[in-house]
């Protein structure tokens, strides 16, 4: 009998894809972030923990959506900060809110805190890495619960998890960490870990091509989780070496077209 691939240049597509697939082209997930946030700023003070980061989420190389909230309250006494795809902190979004609804209709009297919600977020980051594919964040997890301890949690897309004292995420892990390991201190109060803060994200401003001037800041005292309205941070672009024609001066040196 004559074959079913005579005349065929190639046998059928379903025929031609590897054992236990159901198409010729294999399924693909997200391999690169396309609308993304940049730095966001943990810092632990006497009495609680804040997060500040800017409002914008790029698409691509351009600064599309300049008034965005990077930011999230999980529960009761948690916020979240997120950089990276802004999509997949959505998605993780709505599996906090999902488990906040669910925690809600237990009744039992008890509310998870920071310490459960980041342990949840890292399995999440983690079962998705392995699943070879990630949520291409950087999330900043922090809060406090009444009495208890401050929690401040830095969990990436690749499910490392870890506690710290104060944390940066993005470009600040290069640019701010140094400032912040200069001058935090474990009494430092709510208006100078603002301040310092906001120094950290102006310095981001200044070399990172990704960051923004437009900021907010959430802060969890142990009773309340509140996040600030967007405000501008100040900026000066004014420097003498900054403004010199180096073009038009006639040294032929090679500094002169820098």
């Amino acid at each position: 009998s004559r074959s079913h691939f005579e005349g065929r240049t190639s046998p059928p597509a379903g025929l031609a894809a590897m054992p236990g697939q159901y198409s010729a082209d294999p399924k693909q997930h997200t391999l690169s972030p396309i609308v993304t946030g940049a730095t966001v700023i943990g810092i632990k003070y006497n009495g609680g923990v804040l997060i500040a980061c800017d409002t914008l989420a790029c698409y691509g190389g351009q600064k599309r959506y300049k008034d965005v909230c990077r930011m999230k309250q999980a529960g009761e006494y948690t916020l979240l900060g997120a950089s990276g795809e802004f999509s997949d902190f959505q998605y993780m979004s709505k599996m906090l809110d999902e488990l906040d609804n669910e925690d809600f209709l237990n009744e039992d009297g008890f509310r998870m805190g920071p310490h459960e919600y980041s342990s949840y977020i890292g399995r999440v980051m983690y079962n998705r890495r392995s699943k070879m594919n990630p949520l291409y964040n950087q999330f900043v997890v922090v809060g406090k619960k009444k009495d208890g301890p401050t929690q401040l949690s830095f969990v990436d897309h690749q499910g490392t998890f870890f506690n710290e004292d104060f944390v940066a995420t993005g470009f600040g892990a290069h640019l701010a960490v140094p400032l912040l390991r200069n001058e935090w201190k474990a009494d430092i109060s709510l208006e100078d870990a603002k301040q310092l803060a906001v120094k950290c994200l102006q310095l981001c401003f200044y070399r990172d091509c990704r960051a923004f001037n437009q900021i907010q800041i959430g802060t969890c005292d142990g009773e309340n989780v509140t996040i600030s309205e967007p405000f501008a941070i100040d900026h000066f672009w004014g420097h003498k070496l900054w403004l010199e024609k180096r073009l038009e001066i006639a040294t032929r040196a090679i500094a002169d077209t820098w």
